[in-house]
């Protein structure tokens, strides 16, 4: 891993090269850094409920299928079903995603890319006999633990009965 000093160079000249825009201000920055890949709130919230309901699964489990190399957010390996909790900002809902109105030339690819990544994904996961769940963080819990519930065993008897939301 770098030290801060490292990172810090390392980040300036990626900068320069244009790489990826400098940051707007300190607190931008660290609002940044702060976002995570893994664990997020609705991610957390979701694993709790399934986990109160008894089934139990992998987090962040790295699949390989051939080229590509997935990681979902939940994985039930018996059932090869994978759960992925996508955000809003970064996979583009249809609801809740907005274009970004500072530094376009850099966000609005990389956001295709990430739609573009998640298409690629599915269809290496369901190629290699998967199915895949995806549900936006901000979908009601009830209905994020029916829509994984009904992945996992299929049987009507095997519904859920879990309310409240976030």
């Amino acid at each position: 891993m770098l030290s801060d000093p490292k990172r810090r160079q390392a980040r300036a000249q990626a900068h320069q090269r244009g790489l990826y825009p400098a940051p707007l201000n300190e607190g931008r920055s660290r609002n940044m850094q702060a976002n995570r890949r893994a664990n997020t709130k609705p991610e957390v919230v979701l694993r709790s409920a399934l986990h109160r309901l008894g089934y139990r699964y992998r987090k962040d489990l790295r699949l390989d299928l051939g080229d590509v190399k997935v990681r979902p957010d939940i994985v039930f390996t018996a059932r090869k079903v994978a759960v992925f909790v996508d955000g809003c900002f970064w996979h583009v809902c249809p609801v809740h995603g907005r274009q970004p109105t500072t530094n376009e030339w850099y966000w609005t690819p990389k956001l295709r890319r990430n739609m573009e990544r998640d298409r690629t994904v599915n269809a290496a996961l369901k190629a290699a006999g998967w199915q895949v769940v995806r549900l936006w963080e901000h979908e009601a819990l009830a209905s994020a633990v029916e829509a994984v519930v009904a992945a996992i065993d299929p049987r009507p008897e095997h519904t859920s009965d879990v309310s409240g939301d976030r």
